[in-house]
């Protein structure tokens, strides 16, 4: 990953966030837009997974003890889940409610042209964090689609800001859409559209989040490029033959469990094995440097 886990991509998200979300309170105050408001309580839903997503990489970098002798980098996974709870409850709900709300007992709303200015200078502030994002994920996804990155990334961070951000750009289309036409057809209910549409956006970004949170927690294995390596670097030809058997877990998103049993040359002495072993681990770790807790057990093949 990035340094810091995204770490650039996070403070830069947060600091949009909270610069917006202020904005968007002004702006319901003044015109009572529902959409408005829908995307002010986003915005603190979103400066407030920032920042739990910083708590996350601080937990994590403490060192392994007696209690947790693998680490704790597991608590980024952790706190990315509760990321994606945080979008669909405070976020996701409340805009439905409101919409629901709004398009059964629609209000006329009051200085549109101020709910309009206020949108479009979140949607250039939204459009820096997205770029920001999009350019510390560049160098990790690689050739894969961005679609897949999302899927397949060990690292969540960067995928949670990512969705974030491509979310509420498009919530705050929609909720320029919705003030736009209630503007247009002098009806208030188009607000309410507008706002329904950003909770059920929402919902849906916060399940795939959901999903996803909750496979690394459980704990994914190494990607199939990575596993290949390793694969590649425990054998030598020589003293080590085959691989019988190979099992490999993410301890967090930048650290790698491999435990493996190795079919070796019959014959071979003490000190040979050892320097098998040792030789073996080395080339694993420099070909996947996140292999950092590596245990192999030595074995003759049995078919």
């Amino acid at each position: 990953m990035s340094a810091g886990g995204g770490k650039k991509a996070i403070i830069a998200a947060l600091t949009a966030n909270a610069g917006i979300a202020a904005a968007k309170f002004v702006g319901w105050a003044i015109t009572g837009s529902s959409s408005m408001l829908a995307e002010a309580v986003h915005s603190v839903a979103d400066t407030s997974n920032q920042g739990l997503l910083l708590l996350g990489q601080r937990r994590a970098a403490q060192e392994a003890d007696r209690l947790h002798p693998f680490g704790y980098g597991r608590n980024r996974y952790f706190y990315s889940f509760v990321v994606a709870l945080v979008i669909f409850s405070l976020g996701a709900m409340f805009a439905i409610y409101e919409g629901i709300h709004k398009i059964s007992d629609p209000h006329e709303l009051e200085s549109p042209f101020v709910a309009v200015a206020i949108l479009v200078i979140a949607i250039a502030l939204e459009s820096y964090s997205f770029t920001t994002a999009i350019g510390e994920s560049k160098p990790l996804k690689g050739e894969a689609t961005w679609w897949g990155f999302i899927r397949n990334s060990r690292n969540p961070e960067l995928p949670v800001v990512l969705l974030e951000d491509a979310g509420a750009l498009i919530g705050l289309v929609f909720a320029l859409i919705g003030v736009g036409m209630t503007m247009l057809t002098d009806e208030p209910i188009w607000d309410g559209i507008g706002t329904l549409a950003i909770g059920l956006l929402l919902a849906v970004i916060a399940i795939i989040l959901i999903v996803e949170m909750q496979s690394l927690l459980i704990g994914e294995g190494a990607t199939d490029a990575e596993e290949r390596r390793i694969l590649e670097g425990l054998v030598d030809g020589d003293r080590i033959q085959s691989v019988i058997h190979l099992k490999t877990q993410y301890l967090g998103p930048e650290e790698i469990l491999v435990a493996a049993k190795l079919a070796i040359v019959p014959g071979l002495d003490i000190a040979a094995l050892a320097a098998a072993i040792d030789d073996a681990e080395a080339r694993v770790r420099s070909s996947v440097p996140a292999a950092r807790v590596i245990y192999l057990e030595p074995d003759l093949y049995r078919s």
